[in-house]
């Protein structure tokens, strides 16, 4: 098969050796080619990795090694590495493939497609993605279909893809996936090429990544690729509420994807929200999902979901989009709403003590998202915040601080930043540790309060990623002082539906 034809023998260099990193490295080796991998950190910071990288794969680490990058025949760029960097560039200039690991895995998908593997279900944003993606994910499942989740979420996508190529030599094992679900990030899709996704979603485009992408436009025209190649056969969800849709629509060539819309606060060709109630307008709803017989628009209470908030109801009608111009029932779509609890460290309630509930909101990585975080909840709420800046804009926050935070309780290197940002409008404290801001929180909230992290920072000044910031908060939590209430996880939710 071509893609074995493509790499067999052949040298390529993987830059970049993290959980991307080594699952595009495995899956070059399993079609043949002889592997190199590249890290400017040393062998203590990756030796996690490391051990999970095939034994026949050549490690060079503490430097991009020019001479390296000139004997290869391939470059694989991992998603944390800036593709515009000068190892790259210089690849570039010799007439050598650079390629993202994204695409990596497609070009190979692509090839056991031919067999009748299926495409992709590829969802992007700001915020939101790995929830959607997880959403969308189960309905499949649900529904019946073989599907494969990866990518931004979990494990690296070449990994998934691995996997299959594994099976595939092996004629009597092998299944083809009816689909293949993926979170994407801009890093993945910047240096996307043939990626065409089947249906993609883009949930929303605010300030994030700025210290990578430079400015909104090229943050945006990042995240636009996603739906580049798509085709008229393809579809396209978009949020009507984002300010950037319209933009985002513009984009889209004239034979390009139909665009379906879902909204908060309006009607629209797609799915809406209103008064506790989703309804989905799609009049060829029957033509999509014909074993339904469709007398007039079905509709969602979302009282019975158990994923809570304003910004889940969002997440609920992208995945739900994606899942009926895929075949999936409606039955089974709300079926899967109504049982599919939310994820870990994304306004997860950890526990209430002394009357105050405790939310870990880690996966808050970017202003936009606590802004959306800050919505779920009435009022009183003590906010930690802080960690790595990725270049944002924290007075965008002091609305909402002024509105619902009682006070302020900062963490890491952005710590000077935002107390600039929100000093006069609310109480701020400065912590040197996660435990310490805990500690701190519970001596500040009164009983009925919030104490919700979300942190509007990257978490690698002081954590190995977001989980284990998550973690060390619900360790933190669960060693304070006071009374244990048992709770709902429901009714400890945030408002919103």
């Amino acid at each position: 098969m071509e893609m074995y034809r493509n790499y067999k023998g052949k040298h390529v260099v993987v830059v970049g050796l993290a959980r991307s990193g080594v699952g595009a490295a495995n899956l070059l080796v399993r079609l043949g080619a002889s592997v190199t991998v590249m890290d400017v950190k040393g062998p203590d910071e990756l030796a996690h990795y490391i051990s999970k990288l095939d034994p026949s794969v050549t490690i060079k680490l503490g430097r991009h090694n020019e001479e390296i990058i000139d004997t290869a025949d391939t470059v694989v760029a991992s998603p944390g590495v800036p593709s515009t960097i000068a190892i790259f560039n210089r690849a570039r200039s010799k007439g050598i493939r650079v390629l993202g690991e994204l695409e990596l895995a497609y070009q190979v998908l692509e090839e056991l497609r031919k067999t009748g593997a299926a495409g992709f279900m590829a969802i992007t944003g700001t915020n939101g993605k790995s929830t959607t993606t997880t959403l969308l994910y189960e309905i499949l499942i649900h529904s019946g279909f073989n599907a494969i989740i990866g990518g931004n979420i979990g494990k690296a996508l070449t990994e998934e893809i691995s996997k299959l190529v594994v099976d595939f030599e092996r004629p009597r094992e092998f299944v083809s996936p009816d689909f293949i679900v993926t979170e994407v990030s801009s890093f993945q899709l910047e240096s996307a090429e043939k990626f065409k996704p089947k249906v993609a979603a883009i949930l929303n485009v605010t300030p994030d990544h700025l210290d990578r992408h430079n400015t909104m436009d090229e943050y945006l025209d990042a995240k636009c690729r996603i739906f580049q190649n798509q085709d008229q056969m393809n579809f396209l969800v978009l949020n009507a509420d984002d300010p950037l849709s319209p933009k985002i629509a513009a984009k889209v060539k004239p034979m390009g994807p139909e665009i379906l819309y879902f909204s908060r606060k309006k009607i629209v060709r797609g799915a809406y929200y209103n008064k506790g109630i989703i309804t989905f307008n799609i009049p060829e709803l029957e033509v999509l999902t014909p074993e339904l017989v469709v007398h007039e628009m079905p509709v969602f209470h979302t009282s019975n979901f158990k994923i809570k908030g304003l910004h889940n109801i969002e997440n609920a009608m992208a995945a739900s989009l994606m899942a009926l111009v895929s075949g999936c029932s409606v039955a089974d779509i709300y079926a899967t709403l109504t049982t599919l609890k939310g994820l870990e460290h994304r306004l997860e309630f950890v526990e209430e003590v002394d009357g105050v509930k405790y939310f870990n909101d880690s996966k808050g990585t970017n202003i936009w998202s606590v802004v959306k975080s800050l919505e779920g909840f009435e009022d009183s709420i003590v906010l930690i915040a802080g960690g790595r800046d990725k270049a944002g804009d924290f007075s965008a926050l002091k609305e909402l601080v002024r509105e619902k935070v009682k006070a302020v309780v900062l963490i890491g290197e952005a710590a000077g930043k935002i107390k600039e940002a929100v000093s006069g409008i609310t109480e701020v404290h400065m912590a040197s540790s996660m435990q310490d801001a805990v500690s701190r929180s519970q001596k500040i909230a009164s009983y009925g309060d919030i104490v919700l992290l979300s942190p509007a920072c990257a978490s690698f000044d002081m954590f190995k990623d977001f989980e284990e910031r998550g973690v060390v908060f619900k360790n933190s939590v669960m060693g304070l002082p006071g009374k244990r209430t048992a709770s709902d996880e429901a009714s400890a939710a945030p408002v919103g539906n």
